[in-house]
């Protein structure tokens, strides 16, 4: 389930799409929000497995229309659900104006605001990140310095004694940028800049990505949220979706 609706971003539902299809194919995808045949409460998330809260332009109007579900949301990834939260939906995955799905301690900042950022201001652009991926042929391995969409995207404070894996960090000051983390049996993984992004977006804001507009960060995103959350729950729903990924690891080894 990916939200779309109001508090989202023209294109960025359709581009999480995009991106959920090509990190598992047979994936099955249903957009609910305000306008949509499917509406987001406990009984639609009970039919779901995943649900996705892309960027948007506004927090306070993201969360007052999302205040009303958030117990249920809260439930659905306590009792096993998974969360993806992008740019504002990571912020959403947060204990102040948010679902709380990430550890007790922990906080989500703007990191135009944070110390020696690479980028101070809300104009769209492109940031450097430190990406250490966790499937396929580059698992293991850090790539430094890779540019990705960047729009007033969410850090991640972490606590002293956080259980919160870090999936990436802002390069230039270190922040981290992605996280996953456990939350009840489900889990939660937010990313601050948006890996989704593709070419449509940096033509309409003018934006150029040096190294070219890549998709391995975001599908190396899913498939470490949904795989490495599978393995450590033994969680039966999703061994399709793993075994998947792993046949299309091998085939582009």
């Amino acid at each position: 389930m990916i939200y779309r609706g109001t508090s989202g971003c023209e294109g960025c539902s359709e581009s999480v799409q995009v991106l959920l299809e090509s990190a598992y194919p047979d994936i099955n995808v249903t957009f609910a929000g305000p306008d949509e045949d499917v509406q987001i409460n406990a009984e639609s998330l009970r039919q779901v497995d995943i649900f996705v809260q892309p960027g948007g332009p506004d927090l306070e109007q993201a969360w007052e229309e999302a205040e009303p579900y958030a117990a249920d949301m809260r439930d659905f990834v306590a009792r096993g659900g998974w969360y993806l939260g992008f740019c504002l939906g990571a912020f959403l995955a947060g204990p102040d104006t948010g679902f709380g799905l990430i550890p007790e301690g922990d906080k989500a900042a703007r990191e135009i605001e944070r110390p020696n950022a690479q980028v101070d201001d809300m104009e769209d652009t492109v940031i450097q990140v430190d990406w250490t991926f966790s499937t396929g042929k580059k698992q293991g391995t850090t790539e430094r310095e890779r540019w990705l969409y960047f729009q007033d995207g969410a850090a991640f404070i972490l606590s002293d004694h956080s259980p919160t894996t870090v999936l990436a960090r802002y390069s230039q000051n270190g922040d981290v940028a992605s996280t996953l983390n456990a939350f009840g049996q489900g889990w939660v993984a937010n990313v601050g800049p948006h890996p989704e992004a593709d070419q449509s977006w940096y033509d309409l804001e003018d934006v150029e990505n040096p190294e070219g507009v890549r998709s391995d960060i975001g599908i190396d995103f899913v498939r470490a949220a949904l795989g490495t959350a599978s393995r450590n729950t033994h969680d039966k729903r999703m061994a399709k979706l793993t075994a998947m990924r792993d046949l299309i690891a091998a085939s582009e080894d």
